[in-house]
């Protein structure tokens, strides 16, 4: 009987195993009763189940029951033991009646059970529940005796249902695989028989070990519980309720026949393998020889442009795709064929090696074909890309050089040249480019093969190699034909930069004279503190004015070398514009401001000149000039200093009728004051020299009286002395007289 059979009434717990035991090692079977009703039949189903659990070494120990009466009525409880009497009278040691504590007493005497031991085969006894401990340990009770056994019914119920199925499920199995292992032996032996390769079992027997691995586990962890629990008792589930050992037993025998199921799987697995690589080896084999190889051998050309070349490139890809599905097939075999070879037997070894061998050739030819294909179409698309980019860069050089020139300076001149130089390079490039790469397609195209008969066949392509060849010496001709044109486009170019550079040179020359002008008029304003700085600045305007007839010149040679260019270039819209005549009309400008400057320059050395003849004049070193001279002298400062004062006030008057002064008025005013200085300090000298005239005349006359005077008082002072001498003379003879007549006397 299985539990999936009476589950429900199993569920009901009508009566249990709860895996205590008494004191004689017996199994204690507890049955329950309530206040319902209990039927019988499910009752005596019950314990047929349950009396079928234990092992007969348990049986043979006895059973103690325990009728639970509390909740029940004396006739029922007297029913379920005499049913006892006929389901398991031999097995039962023991029956305690668990009475209510007051309620059977009078019934007792109606029916004794212990005067009826002989007939039903065992004793009962009527106990209460806190008197069931004299005969079975409190450990091995449930909580509802007082008890401390831990017991939990559909837990128990449903590791039953487990332990059923694992035992059906892997007895089920176990002779299903002895049969496939035998029948696989039976093969081995008889070669010519046919495998039956659909004989599969029912169950999977890796789900199976693992559910029974499972409840082993359970097991032997309930069992550990139960002994390390300290005064837990033993689970209902232990090895003498549910076999331990022969689940145990059952899992070894089921793995012993699974590793021999799976050796079989495997040599099934392995001759399937083999039988299905050879029939794959020979699909692929036979489709890369057959269409693989047709569709290699109709397309080998290469397009005569860049978009024929594209719709090849994408047939070849469509190729491509359907030859990768095959190369993947054979990954995948060579793969199989390599992992049989590492573990195969060595009667297969030379079958697969040799399918490997097959397969690995043919793949390989085939691919290197349109690898070879694939480089041919690759470097054609290269080569007629460049060959388009080439031809455009081309017709953009020749429109340049088709296109007038009409620049406006030369920066903008020397940008285009630079960019049809860069143009020309880049064409140069190109076309270096294109023989390279066309070289490249014309020896790949040389050396293409084709497999035909079992041989490689050369494949005739002149047509496409003329072609290639042919493009490449039209670009080498369009190329030298552009080249000419932009020799000729960079000689008139230089031309044109020429002209700009002798306009812009000339225009800057005009700048320059103009500078030089204003320079000339607002700078050049001193006249000279005296003739000799007049003199050294009427040297340093000549050599001012030296540079400007050179700029001049200059001016003049650019603007002629300008009309030269035009002519040269047959450019009649352009001329020298009003370059010349600005040119021109700067140079009248300077020269005549330059010759006033001269002439002031030289009326002031002249005035210089004659002022400082007149303030000389009178130094010691000097002698003094004749009177009508010096008369000259003087009226000329008068006369060139006023002139010149004249002219400081007078404006240059140019060609056009416009005028200009020389410096600020304040300039022109300082140097007048200063030239007015010098014509007083003349005057004033004038003035001086007069009245020294005067006090010479005076000083002679004076000079004459006095010389005269004196004269004559050195004429009376002669007399006088002339007297005076006389008289002396007169005494010192008197004297002498006197004093020989003294002498005379003596």
């Amino acid at each position: 009987m299985e539990a999936t059979n009476i589950l429900p009434i199993l569920k009901k717990r009508l009566a249990f195993l709860s895996g205590g035991k008494d004191r004689r090692s017996g199994l204690i079977l507890t049955i329950p009763l309530c206040t319902e009703q209990t039927s019988m039949e499910e009752l005596s189903s019950t314990l047929d189940y349950l009396l079928g659990i234990p092992s007969d070494k348990c049986k043979a120990r006895g059973f103690t029951v325990i009728v639970d009466g509390r909740k029940s009525q004396w006739n029922i409880v007297k029913t379920v033991v005499l049913m006892l009497q006929n389901v398991i009278p031999a097995e039962v040691s023991l029956v305690c009646v668990v009475k209510p504590d007051e309620f059977w007493d009078k019934k007792v005497t109606h029916f004794c059970f212990w005067k009826e031991k002989d007939r039903l085969g065992f004793e009962v006894i009527l106990v209460s529940a806190n008197k069931l401990t004299r005969y079975i340990e409190p450990c091995q009770l449930t909580d509802e005796f007082g008890g401390s056994l831990v017991y939990d019914h559909m837990d128990w119920v449903n590791k039953r249902l487990v332990f059923e199925k694992f035992t059906k499920e892997s007895t089920s199995l176990l002779d299903e695989l002895v049969v496939i292992n035998e029948s696989e032996k039976s093969n081995q032996l008889d070669k010519e028989r046919p495998p039956d390769c659909n004989f599969l079992p029912s169950l999977d027997p890796e789900t199976v070990l693992q559910t029974g691995h499972e409840l082993l586990s359970e097991l032997q962890q309930r069992r550990f519980n139960g002994s390390e629990g300290g005064g837990v008792a033993w689970s209902p589930m232990d090895d003498e309720l549910l076999a331990q050992p022969q689940v145990m037993k059952l899992l070894d025998s089921l793995r012993e026949q699974y590793t021999k199921y799976q050796e079989v799987c495997r040599q099934r697995s392995k001759r399937s393998q083999l039988e299905e690589i050879q029939t794959k080896v020979m699909q692929v084999v036979n489709w890369l020889e057959g269409p693989g190889t047709e569709q290699l051998r109709t397309q080998w050309g290469i397009g005569d442009s860049i978009r024929a070349s594209q719709a090849l490139q994408q047939k070849h890809e469509e190729m491509e795709s359907q030859h990768s599905e095959w190369f993947a097939v054979y990954v995948e075999l060579n793969q199989q064929i390599a992992a049989l070879l590492s573990a195969g037997d060595e009667e297969d070894l030379v079958e697969l090696k040799g399918l490997q061998q097959q397969l690995s050739d043919v793949c390989y030819r085939q691919a290197s074909q349109l690898e070879s294909r694939q480089n041919v179409l690759q470097s054609a698309h290269e080569f007629h890309g460049t060959a388009q980019d080439l031809s455009q860069q081309l017709d953009g050089l020749l429109g340049m050089l088709c296109a007038d020139v009409a620049p406006t300076d030369g920066a903008a001149i020397q940008q285009t040249l630079k960019h049809l130089e860069e143009k020309l390079k880049s064409v140069e490039g190109a076309l270096a480019g294109l023989r390279e790469k066309g070289q490249v397609v014309i020896d790949q195209m040389s050396n293409q093969t084709t497999w035909s008969y079992g041989k490689e066949v050369p494949i005739e392509n002149k047509e496409d190699i003329d072609h290639i060849q042919g493009v490449m010496e039209d670009m080498q001709l369009r190329k030298q034909r552009c080249e000419d044109m932009v020799d000729v486009r960079r000689l008139k170019m230089l031309q044109m930069v020429q002209l700009f550079k002798c306009e812009e040179d000339a225009s800057q020359a005009v700048e320059w004279l103009g500078e030089l002008l204003d320079a000339l008029l607002k700078t050049h304003i001193r006249l000279g503190d005296d003739a000799q700085e007049t003199k050294a600045l009427l040297e340093k305007h000549k050599k001012f004015v030296d540079v400007a007839q050179s700029t001049y010149d200059y001016g003049r040679q650019l603007l002629q070398a300008t009309v030269v260019l035009c002519q040269s270039l047959r450019c009649t819209t352009r001329s020298s514009g009003d370059t010349l005549p600005r040119l021109n009309r700067v140079w009248k400008q300077f020269t005549v401001t330059s010759e006033e400057r001269v002439h002031r320059l030289e009326m002031a050395c002249s005035f210089h000149t004659a002022a400082e003849k007149v303030l000389v004049q009178a130094s010691p070193e000097q002698g003094d000039l004749p009177v009508e001279m010096e008369q000259e002298t003087y009226e000329e400062v008068e006369m060139v200093g006023k002139t010149l004062l004249d002219r400081l006030t007078v404006p240059v008057i140019f060609p056009d009728g416009s005028e200009q002064y020389f410096g600020s008025p304040g300039d022109m005013a300082s140097s007048a004051v200063h030239i007015r200085d010098k014509m007083k300090l003349v005057e004033d000298r004038k003035l001086t020299l007069h009245e020294e005239d005067e006090d010479d005349v005076e000083q002679l006359q004076y000079d004459q009286i006095h010389d005269q005077d004196k004269e004559l008082q050195d004429d009376e002072e002669l007399q006088d002395d002339q007297e005076l001498q006389e008289v002396n003379k007169e005494l010192q003879d008197g004297e002498e007289l006197e004093l020989e007549t003294d002498t005379q006397k003596s």
